[in-house]
């Protein structure tokens, strides 16, 4: 009986204890409702934008004074807008496969391998993300030139993928190293060769920092605009960014198109997410723990 009463009390007591650390947390939760309000805030406006006729002349924060579709059919009946994304999406998937393939491949190596040469490439790699990408943009365009890349996707996929690689090694790398070397040494006993271990052993343990590459690559490649301007010169190879551009001019500013196009741009991207919403978690978790 004296056990139940105590074992009562002790429960009690931690009822209390987390309803009193519940209360003290009030302004996280408040914090955490500010941050989400502000990242929907322009997404409401780009909404309600994209539904509001030319002659609409209400607060950005209103809603429409009459429902205005017409943005999103007129984008739909003119097909530049769906060979954008279609433009956007070929380059984004060439641009995410190849860095996935190279970078996974090149980290292997340099995360196992811990000696000078790999050290110094791995300095390599951090020292060039370090170079902002539009300081070097006439030295690449001349080479994409002399390569005759102008006007032809792989040119900017070319050019996504140097950029992004020493990112993407230096992930692969740091996650790649956080796997226990018994696994390879397993491997080799079991008589498996050094391509054999990396395929079958550690490939499969990449998913969720390869979901993560994914999202923040796809991302970046769906957004470029700066090289996408030079590089993408003719109008059927535009990317979804240069092809929103064209609502914007000295003579008309069109913000209801722009913001159906943005709003259709957006569209894929929070799909895909969705899709590897759960790889990409589970990568920020193994990161945490390891």
């Amino acid at each position: 009986m004296k056990a139940r009463e105590e074992k009562e009390k002790k429960a009690r007591e931690e009822a209390h204890y987390y309803a009193g650390q519940k209360k003290g947390l009030w302004w996280k939760y408040l914090l955490a409702a500010l941050i989400i309000f502000i990242y929907l805030m322009p997404l409401y406006v780009l909404l309600m934008q994209s539904l509001k006729s030319d002659t609409d002349i209400s607060s950005a924060m209103s809603f429409p004074e009459v429902w205005y579709f017409d943005n999103y059919l007129s984008i739909i009946e003119d097909g530049t807008m769906l060979r954008a994304i279609l433009n956007s999406a070929v380059v984004g998937v060439s641009t995410v496969l190849l860095e996935i393939v190279l970078a996974c491949m090149a980290a292997y190596p340099l995360a196992r391998n811990d000696s000078r040469f790999n050290g110094l490439v791995r300095t390599i790699f951090l020292g060039v993300m370090m170079i902002p990408p539009l300081t070097i943009l006439v030295g690449v365009y001349t080479l994409l030139v002399g390569l005759g890349a102008i006007n032809h996707r792989w040119g900017i996929v070319l050019t996504n993928v140097a950029f992004g690689l020493p990112m993407s090694t230096f992930l692969f790398t740091n996650f790649i190293r956080s796997i226990p070397r018994d696994l390879d040494e397993a491997s080799v006993i079991d008589g498996a060769s050094v391509m054999q271990t990396f395929f079958r052993v550690i490939l499969p343990q990449l998913k969720p920092i390869v979901a993560t590459v994914a999202i923040l690559h796809g991302v970046s490649a769906w957004n470029e605009y700066a090289y996408s301007i030079y590089i993408l010169q003719k109008p059927e190879m535009q990317t979804i960014t240069l092809c929103i551009k064209k609502y914007f001019s000295s003579v008309r500013n069109d913000y209801g198109g722009a913001a159906a196009a943005a709003i259709l741009a957006i569209l894929p991207l929070v799909v895909v997410y969705l899709v590897l919403q759960d790889a990409f978690v589970q990568s920020q978790v193994d990161s945490a723990i390891k």
